[in-house]
C-alpha cells in the first residue's frame, strides 16, 4: 500500500512538472528531442530570442499599445514573463486538438484533457497508451507508458500535417491582404506533409523509456536551421546549346521555395575555363509586398509588388547567353537571405551578421564534354 501511494505522490509531482511548459521536464526522457529543439526556430519565436520577429515588432504602431498579437503563435503559452521567454514550447504543439480555419488566420484549438499529449508513430494509429500499473495473478507489477503523462497517438492532425496550419497556413493584415500564406496542399497527405519535410526521420531514439531506432527532427528544419535537410527538395538541371546553355531549378516542394515575404533567393553562375573563374549574371527571386506600387511593411502592405520567387512545384529555367567550350565546368549555386538586404538597414539589422549572411542551400558542378 505504502509503495502505491509512494507511486500516486511520485506521478503527481511529474505531472505538476509538466504543467509548467518547461522543455527542462521533457528532457528527461527525450534527451536528444530536448537538444534539437533548443536551437530550433520554435524554441526561438519570441521577441526575446528571434532578432527578425523583434525588429519587426519594434517597428509595428501596435507596440504603443502593447497589443501583442502575435502571441499566439510566437509565445503561446505566456501567462507570465518567463513563459513568454520560452517562445514557443513543447506543450504548444503536443496539445494541438484541431486547427478551426478563419480568412484573417487560422486558430489552434488546444486539448483541454489533462496530462493528455498527441504524438504520431506509424502502426500506432488508433492506440491511447494511459500510463497504469497492471498486476498479475503471481503478485508481479507491471507499468504500461509514461509517468509524466498519458499518449494519444489517434489524433490524424498529426499525421498529415494539418496540425501545423494553425500558425502556418496564412496572416492577413488589417487590410485584409495576405502577408504571407503557405499553400495547404503539402498538409494533407500523410506519406509526404510539412511534417515529413521539416521534421525528418533521423537516426537516434525518441526517448530513453522506450528504445527506437529514428525520431522525427525536432530542430525543424529551415532556413534558420539546417537549410540541408531541405536540399534534397531542390533539383538542378543543365542544357547546353551551340551559343548559350540554360540552368534549371526544380522546386519539388508544395509551396513557394521561400513563403517569408523578406526572404530573397538568388541563384549564383560561375564559368571556371582552365584557371579562370568568370561570375555570369545573378538571378534573384523574391516576393515583394507593398503599398502603391513600393515596398511597405506588412502592416501597411496592400498589394503584391513583384512577385518573381520560385513556386510550389515549379520548374524555372533560366537562359546563359553564354558560349561554352569543351573542357568547361559551370558551377551553379542557390541560396537565399534571411532578410532582403534592402530592408536590413529600416529593420535596424544590418550589423547582424547571422542575418546578413549569404545561406547556400544547394551547390552542384556541371562538366562540359
Amino acid at each position: 500500500m505504502k509503495t502505491l501511494l509512494y507511486i500516486l505522490a511520485l506521478s503527481s509531482i511529474l505531472f505538476a512538472s509538466v504543467d509548467s511548459a518547461d522543455t527542462a521536464t521533457c528532457k528527461k526522457c527525450h534527451p536528444t528531442i530536448a537538444a534539437e529543439f533548443q536551437s530550433s526556430m520554435h524554441k526561438k519565436s519570441s521577441i526575446y530570442d528571434d532578432k527578425v520577429h523583434k525588429a519587426v515588432w519594434d517597428l509595428h504602431p501596435a507596440k504603443a499599445k502593447g497589443d501583442y498579437k502575435c502571441a499566439k503563435c510566437h509565445t503561446p503559452n505566456a501567462t507570465s514573463e518567463k513563459a513568454a521567454h520560452e517562445g514557443i514550447t513543447c506543450i504548444s504543439c503536443h496539445t494541438i486538438k484541431s486547427v478551426e480555419k478563419h480568412a484573417k488566420a487560422n486558430k489552434n484549438v488546444y486539448s483541454k484533457k489533462d496530462k493528455t499529449f498527441y504524438s504520431a508513430e506509424a502502426g500506432r494509429e488508433n492506440e491511447i497508451v494511459e500510463y497504469k500499473t497492471i498486476t498479475s495473478w503471481w503478485g508481479n507489477k507491471t507499468t504500461i507508458g509514461s509517468a509524466y503523462h498519458d499518449i494519444d497517438y489517434t489524433n490524424e492532425n498529426y499525421y498529415n500535417g494539418q496540425m501545423c496550419m494553425g500558425c502556418h497556413s496564412h496572416k492577413q493584415n488589417s487590410h485584409e491582404f495576405e502577408v504571407c500564406t503557405t499553400d495547404e496542399k503539402g498538409a494533407k497527405d500523410k506519406e509526404s506533409n510539412c511534417i515529413t519535410c521539416h521534421m525528418p526521420k533521423i537516426d537516434g531514439t525518441a526517448t530513453t523509456v522506450r528504445l527506437s531506432k529514428q525520431h522525427a527532427f525536432h530542430g525543424f528544419a529551415g532556413a534558420r536551421v539546417k537549410p540541408d535537410m531541405l536540399s534534397k527538395y531542390v533539383e538542378f538541371g543543365f542544357n547546353k546549346s551551340a551559343k548559350s546553355f540554360e540552368i534549371s531549378i526544380e522546386n519539388k516542394a508544395p509551396h513557394n521555395l521561400m513563403t517569408h515575404p523578406l526572404r530573397v533567393v538568388q541563384l549564383k553562375v560561375t564559368l571556371l575555363r582552365d584557371t579562370k573563374e568568370t561570375d555570369l549574371k545573378t538571378h534573384t527571386f523574391v516576393k515583394i509586398i507593398g503599398k502603391n506600387g513600393k515596398p511597405a511593411m506588412p502592416w501597411l502592405a496592400t498589394e503584391v509588388v513583384r512577385d518573381t520567387m520560385i513556386k510550389g512545384n515549379e520548374k524555372r529555367v533560366i537562359k546563359f547567353d553564354e558560349v561554352l567550350k569543351s573542357g568547361d565546368k559551370v558551377e551553379v549555386v542557390l541560396g537565399y537571405f534571411i532578410v532582403n538586404p534592402k530592408a536590413l538597414k529600416k529593420l535596424n539589422l544590418q550589423d547582424k551578421k547571422e542575418i546578413t549572411k549569404f545561406t547556400i542551400l544547394k551547390r552542384k558542378y556541371f562538366s562540359v564534354e
